[in-house]
């Protein structure tokens, strides 16, 4: 991992610079973190301000109807602090009611979906423990970009473009999101004063700008007039919570991940998992690696299906998880030679109970920002008001309701998520901050981003342009059971052969161009003192320093 220059392919050198450092799913997002870091402000202050510029010009997976979660590394005191900016669900809605509905599982989009935005209250907690520029300032460059406008990029046109025919017909999205009556172009400018006004307030006022006041009054009022259960109470009640990342050693790295009620630690078991697997050996093309990748998260899959939930309503298992006897224990169900079907959870308690938007950013004092924040799918619930100038995320989709199950809804409870912010140290020194964006793929791609660097000897651009694969099909928090072995996607870098023999293993294979995430890294190099950073070419982003 320590290679910064490589032999294999890769869509760009890697980006060095020594003052400081960001990488983000967009160059406008980037260009603003940094000038915000030219400015004097912290990783962090940088960090908040291309997430606002994200929310504006990545509308598809981003957005302050949404949440946020956060790994820091703070310089000063030599630690890592993981903030969870998750929000709960609507204290009016219960499960009773969703059974009266006649539901077996929350729709993916529309009113029932809707959660509470975390995302504001995140950005002032870790503002006011880490930031150094005011929040107008910080704020000020998303604001200029939402009153100007700004041309969409091909991408995220793409993304729009099909995400405006599913959500046309929801409340208040057209209005907002298809000016014309349409998703706009590539290169078309567009613009957005009334999320222009709405930071502005946020700016001025604070988090009570957002949770208080009349921005909470119109949601409840726009909730209400459209069939959903968020209240000036719900928003009012929010805030984040400090927690303890957690880790697991991965050949001498430490990898680090934010607890449940996230899927981080899916990417622990997983690493757990393969560690006892020369991969180096086999190489990034081999079926042997592919396999036992895919079948590596089948187990940890299924253990998220399970146990994964809101720790504040039920105990989550991580410390027997995450173990190196757990690992030994699950990795005797994986068949070298075959793939399973129907694998099952685990028994951990045997061992002893005692779409998104992803940025990183670094600074010239040793702070490092991973950051990771989202709607969920796509735009999210659909629904959005078009005087606020945002939309509203669909997390509630992921709670199960099943009586029995940890993930369970309950009113005021945080649902299960899939975005996770990832960092890595090595001897108790900060080595790496990366995320990978894409729901179900985002611990498939931490696990291949670490295996492509510390096994593979890719360096950090290398890591993120390699090939990707990408499994579906697994059992999930919200009740669906893998009975089939799911589906195995692969971009077409990969041999015709080894698709052939990974067929010939059992799996269902198929090959796919889109979603397989998108990797942003900052790494540091500490014999060097210089920070390197990677931007994938899967999405429209940047890295950049100064």
């Amino acid at each position: 991992m320590d290679r910064p220059f490589g032999q294999y392919f890769a869509t760009r050198s890697v980006v060095a610079a020594k003052n400081g450092m960001a990488a983000t799913s967009h160059p406008l997002a980037t260009q603003t973190a940094v000038a915000i870091l030219r400015q004097g402000g912290s990783a962090m202050d940088a960090a908040i301000g291309a997430n606002a510029v994200l929310g504006l010009v990545e509308p598809t997976g981003s957005g302050i109807g949404g949440d946020l979660f956060a790994i820091v590394w703070d310089a000063q005191q030599r630690e890592l602090r993981g903030l969870n900016g998750s929000g709960c669900s609507p204290q009016s809605l219960t499960l009773d009611a969703l059974h009266a509905m006649g539901l077996e599982r929350i729709p993916a989009h529309g009113p029932l979906s809707v959660s509470v935005p975390g995302a504001v209250d995140g950005w002032f907690t870790l503002h006011e423990a880490f930031g150094r520029l005011p929040m107008t300032d910080v704020l000020a460059p998303a604001i200029g970009y939402a009153e100007q406008g700004f041309p969409v990029t091909e991408i995220i046109a793409g993304y729009w473009a099909q995400d405006a025919e599913l959500f046309k017909d929801y409340p208040g999205f057209a209005d907002l999101y298809m000016p014309g009556g349409r998703a706009p172009l590539a290169g078309e400018t567009f613009a957005n004063p009334y999320l222009a006004e709405t930071y502005r307030t946020i700016a001025e006022v604070g988090r009570a700008g957002f949770y208080e006041g009349q921005v909470a009054r119109r949601i409840h009022e726009f909730m209400d007039a459209n069939g959903g259960y968020l209240s000036e109470d719900d928003l009012a009640a929010h805030r984040s919570e400090w927690v303890d990342p957690v880790s697991t050693n991965y050949r001498g790295y430490d990898v680090w991940e934010i607890p449940p009620n996230n899927q981080g630690i899916t990417v622990l078991q997983m690493l757990n998992v393969l560690e006892a697997y020369d991969l180096a050996a086999w190489g990034p093309q081999h079926p042997d690696y592919l396999h036992t990748l895919i079948e590596a998260k089948k187990l940890a899959f299924e253990d998220r299906a399970r146990f994964y939930a809101d720790p504040r309503f039920v105990e989550v298992p991580v410390e027997q998880l995450i173990s190196k006897a757990y690992a030994e224990q699950r990795r005797r169900l994986l068949d070298p030679d075959k793939a399973s079907l129907d694998i099952g959870y685990g028994e951990p308690e045997i061992l002893g109970v005692g779409d998104t938007c992803y940025l990183t950013t670094a600074d010239a004092d040793g702070n490092m920002v991973s950051l990771i924040q989202s709607n969920f799918r796509g735009f999210g619930s659909g629904l959005a008001v078009p005087d606020l100038g945002f939309g509203f995320q669909d997390r509630g989709e992921l709670f199960s309701l099943d009586p029995d199950h940890p993930n369970v809804y309950a009113p005021g409870k945080r649902p299960f998520h899939t975005i996770i912010p990832a960092f890595v140290t090595q001897d108790g020194e900060p080595l790496m901050s990366f995320g990978v964006m894409g729901a179900d793929m985002q611990p498939q791609g931490h696990v291949q981003i670490l295996v492509n660097l510390i096994d593979f000897g890719l360096n950090v651009q290398e890591a993120g342009d390699a090939p990707r694969s990408r499994h579906e099909g697994s059992s999930d928090p919200a009740g669906a059971r893998m009975q089939d072995g799911g589906t195995v996607l692969l971009e077409s870098d990969y041999d015709a052969d080894v698709v052939e023999e990974l067929e010939r293993r059992g799996h269902t294979v198929e090959r796919a161009r889109d979603g397989f995430g998108g990797y942003q890294a900052i790494q540091w190099d500490a014999v060097q003192q210089t920070y390197f950073a990677a931007s994938e070419s899967r999405k429209d982003g940047h890295a950049a320093g100064y």
